[in-house]
């Protein structure tokens, strides 16, 4: 039973029948052509399967559910849909060539321009629900839609939010996804934190040919039972009227008393898995017939009245899908120009501003600027807060790098995070969506890959599938690198996995007025950046990095991404490329070279310095590619190869590497951790070998 004055029962099949009543007559009739017309265009797919080449799924068996969510969500409110829930965006108001402009991968297609598939829906129109980037990866959605329902929270707390009505966020899914790890992570932080988010599980008891008994031991409605907070109600999702009445119930319950929901609707499937799977591949007839016999459209068609209505609709419907499939059969594909667009999202830093070296200014450590630069950041933009593991208000972070923020801005803006990766990262895509600018922390890079799954499926892709319109703009802050003694759990280097990656931008600071002047930078870029931030730099401890303390920049300074630096020149002899904590052991091999290496400073690795990396290489003839990374296949093996293409002619020797041994992880032992990373005096040697070529 659902709190605050609001009772819900569990839904049977029906509740009451106000079979006079023309008011809820005319709903029923504008469900049935909804019901009806998603039910003709999966036949109309069907019957044109080699037109509708592109793998899809449709809605047949779960329309009642859909429309009933679909119909009661306001302009205010927003939702994910996910790939069978064509019925739900008509119950929103999308037209049916809308729809078919993405099956058919058009140029017309508003939501992604050709790139995605099949009811995979992103949108920001006026009227209607916002409807952020949308994934394939099976329950993916339900943290970012989730971390929605948190920045709703937050906006509505810090008065930022400026809306009528009172939002709500619907996250809908199949039963077969609550099995993810990565949803239970979202249930226990919208209960934890008492989102306003509405879980609609769409149950038909099918995972592609995986059986509901061969995959749980208990559906969605008695799993959730386990999230103390979490209300819960269950329906026949086939039978309309029970449905409309439930969703009612929900959206109610969430839109008062701003908690969450969990709503598990039992549905037929009666299409196929997808285009691509046939049903007729794995279902038996006796279970086809069974779940034929719940089909919602004759049960709608059974609350009609005035059953002579139906023909007319029918007669209409079959017209409009028959026109609207032509038309979006016939429109352009997209114009292959444009498969580059929407990568990222402009960003409006494009130049080096305010004052680096301020008058009378002191130095400060790296951890200092980093600390510095967020309070300034969090000052100036009320809509900016900090999460992650540690950073609240008793610790400040592990490294102090959060020290103090909490007493200045409260614990509504920089709170602690249970150990969640994957929802410290996959929630900044909601919360962006909403208009929140998050800045999470990952506590080591060793601990990034549980959130490895958010950070590619979801956040890296959204700006592109969703042609530009959800930018994921959220800045991770990752202390990296080893630092004397610190382990195999907490030395890692995980850049080139990181550059494997497209749509993210990767920043690595080796002092500290880079790093307050980068992370000023990727604040206020759309898109989003990962600051990695070397622990062995953090205070200058590290002997030979007292040079990472600089005087702190101005609180305008900014330092535009994608611009290296060269930390020092030459005139002849050989260049280092490097990064990091490299800056200081390139410095030191150069001082026994005097005159004769100079040294680029990469400070961002994706957008990468080409031009300065290759123009310095090119001057002097002779390069070397630094790294603190285990050396086979990393970034500054590629990059080697790219400077060997784009310099050779201009080359007087290979273009040298050197990083770290091949060794699958940091030993903990000093000894044995200073024969694994590079050195000094390993860099010293290879720089003689190089000059001496």
């Amino acid at each position: 039973m659902l709190k605050d004055n609001i009772s819900v029962p569990t839904f049977k099949a029906t509740i009451t029948h106000r079979e006079r009543d023309p008011e809820f007559q005319a709903l029923l009739l504008k469900a049935y052509r909804i019901m009806f017309t998603a039910r003709t265009m999966s036949e109309k797919y069907e019957a044109n399967r080699s037109i509708c080449k592109y793998v899809h799924s449709t809605s047949a068996g779960h329309e009642a559910i859909q429309i009933a969510a679909g119909l009661q969500l306001k302009a205010c409110d927003y939702v994910s849909p996910y790939y069978r829930d064509d019925c739900m965006m008509l119950a929103m108001g999308y037209a049916p060539q809308t729809l078919m402009m993405q099956l058919l991968a058009k140029a017309g297609d508003p939501f992604s321009g050709g790139r995605s598939y099949y009811c995979h829906p992103n949108s920001r129109q006026p009227g209607k629900p916002v409807i952020p980037h949308q994934s394939s990866a099976t329950g993916m959605q339900v943290i970012p839609t989730t971390g929605m329902a948190q920045g709703v929270q937050y906006l509505e707390n810090a008065g930022l939010l400026h809306e009528t009505d009172r939002p709500v966020v619907l996250c809908s899914l199949g039963d077969g996804s609550v099995t993810e790890g990565e949803v239970s992570e979202a249930l226990q932080f919208a209960v934890l934190k008492d989102l306003p988010i509405i879980y609609l599980v769409q149950d038909n008891e099918w995972g592609i040919s995986v059986s509901a008994d061969e995959a749980r031991v208990m559906d969605a409605f008695e799993y959730a039972a386990g999230f103390k907070g979490l209300e819960r109600i269950r329906v026949d999702g086939s039978d309309f009227e029970a449905s409309y009445h439930a969703m009612e119930s929900a959206i109610r319950y969430v839109r008062s008393a701003r908690k969450p929901v969990l709503v598990h609707a039992t549905t037929p499937l009666l299409g196929h898995h997808t285009s691509g799977v046939r049903k007729e591949w794995y279902r038996s007839d006796e279970d086809y017939a069974k779940h034929l016999s719940r089909d919602p459209l004759p049960r709608l068609q059974q609350l009609l009245v005035n059953q002579s209505d139906l023909r007319l609709i029918e007669e209409e419907v079959i017209r409009d899908v028959n026109e609207a499939f032509e038309e979006a059969a016939g429109s352009a594909d997209p114009d292959i120009s444009t498969v580059k667009d929407h990568v990222f999202a402009p960003t409006p830093v494009t130049g080096e501003t305010g004052t680096r070296v301020p008058s009378g200014g002191s130095k400060v450590v790296m951890v200092d600027a980093a600390l510095h630069a967020i309070e300034e950041i969090m000052r100036d933009h009320p809509e900016s807060i900090l999460f992650g593991q540690d950073v609240g208000r008793r610790l400040g972070g592990v490294f102090r790098e959060a020290a103090t923020l909490a007493e200045k801005f409260g614990d509504h803006r920089v709170f602690n995070t249970a150990i969640q990766e994957a929802y410290i990262i996959g929630s900044t895509a909601g919360l962006s969506a909403v208009g929140v600018k998050p800045i999470v922390e990952v506590q080591f890079a060793d601990y990034i890959y549980p959130g490895f799954n958010q950070l590619v499926t979801e956040i890296s892709k959204s700006c592109y599938l969703s042609m530009g319109k959800f930018p994921v703009q959220t800045l991770i802050r990752i202390p990296i690198g080893a630092y004397g003694g610190g382990g195999p759990y907490h030395s890692g280097c995980i850049e080139s996995t990181l550059l494997t990656i497209k749509g993210i931008k990767i920043c690595y600071p080796s002092n500290a007025a880079d790093l307050k002047g980068l992370m000023k930078a990727a604040f206020l870029d759309p898109n989003p950046v990962i600051m990695l931030e070397h622990k062995g730099l953090y205070w200058s401890k590290v002997p030979g990095t007292l040079e990472a303390m600089t005087i702190e920049p101005s609180a305008d300074y900014i330092l535009p991404l994608g611009k290296g630096n060269t930390v020092l020149e030459a005139g002849e002899g050989m260049t280092i490329i490097t990064y990091g904590m490299g800056v200081y052991w390139a410095k030191a091999a150069a001082a026994k070279f005097p005159g004769r290496v100079e040294i680029i400073d990469l400070r961002t690795l994706y957008p990468l310095d080409e031009e300065l990396v290759f123009s310095s290489a090119r001057k002097l003839g002779k390069c070397l590619v630094l790294t603190e990374e285990q050396l086979t296949n990393s970034f500054a093996e590629s990059l080697a190869a790219r400077i060997s293409k784009a310099c050779f002619r201009w080359l007087d020797a290979p273009v040298y590497t050197l990083g770290a041994l091949d060794l699958p992880a940091v030993p903990l032992n000093m000894a044995l951790e200073k024969e694994m990373l590079p050195t000094a005096d390993k860099v010293a040697d290879c720089v003689r070998e190089i000059l001496e070529f």
